[in-house]
């Protein structure tokens, strides 16, 4: 079923291609995304305002940087949901988490540390942007022997593949599911990041996309208006994240 709202400025009515987002950083003070539950409620309504029913809040966890855990982000989780339910806001929300693979996430693996996934086995992660990584076949080896199936967060943003176009098919040959970015179609990002997220969809490579929510700006790049055509005519074709 197309997803489709209603603008409330001119009451026309303009597609957008998700009702439930799997990667956002919606719950509030956890990592770079909202501030504080106010920024959460913001956030939520916006997301809701444009026909998503459904979220599952992804925060990071970088081992140098955001040490968050099932005990973090639950806390975080429920603050969140207790609001929502005393301002009677109709809106499903679970959480989950983005996985830099980093050293640190391999010591969560190697040490059998229960990962936090966004249904099933279904785990979130993500690269560097700085360096390209290395040993790509280990890396996916280890984490489907864990019984985990990847899902690549936004392979677009990695300026390193740009050269290199072939490399999304060999993910996905390596087992990656990919996630692209809704904000890098409208050239948020840059030019050289939409065109990779073009090239990835319109070769049918991508399993799923999402907002990636950080903030009112990337909220409001969304909803441009400019954009409903152009994500009609690149997402339509399918159902986007059904599994969830």
């Amino acid at each position: 079923m197309l997803n489709f709202f209603k603008n409330k400025k001119d009451g026309k009515e303009f597609y957008f291609p998700i009702t439930t987002d799997i990667h956002s950083h919606i719950l509030p003070q956890l990592d770079d995304g909202s501030t504080d539950v106010e920024t959460s409620i913001l956030l939520i309504k916006g997301l809701m305002s444009a026909g998503i029913k459904k979220s599952i809040a992804t925060p990071h966890i970088i081992g140098d940087i955001y040490r968050n855990n099932a005990d973090t982000i639950n806390h975080s989780l429920s603050i969140l949901k207790n609001e929502l339910k005393n301002r009677e806001i109709d809106f499903e929300i679970s959480a989950a988490a983005e996985y830099m693979l980093d050293s640190y996430f391999y010591d969560l693996l190697e040490n059998k540390k229960k990962l936090l996934t966004l249904k099933n086995n279904f785990i979130l992660t993500e690269f560097s942007y700085s360096t390209r990584p290395e040993h790509l076949e280990k890396m996916s080896f280890q984490i489907f022997t864990e019984g985990y199936q990847p899902i690549l967060a936004h392979p677009e943003r990695y300026g390193y593949f740009h050269n290199d176009f072939d490399m999304y098919q060999r993910l996905k040959d390596l087992g990656f599911m990919l996630q692209v970015n809704l904000l890098s179609l409208t050239g948020y990002y840059g030019k050289d990041v939409a065109k990779a997220a073009f090239y990835i969809i319109k070769n049918d490579l991508a399993s799923f996309i999402a907002t990636d929510l950080h903030h009112e700006r990337h909220l409001d790049a969304l909803k441009d208006l400019k954009f409903n055509e152009l994500f009609k005519k690149m997402l339509s074709h399918k159902e986007w994240n059904t599994e969830f």
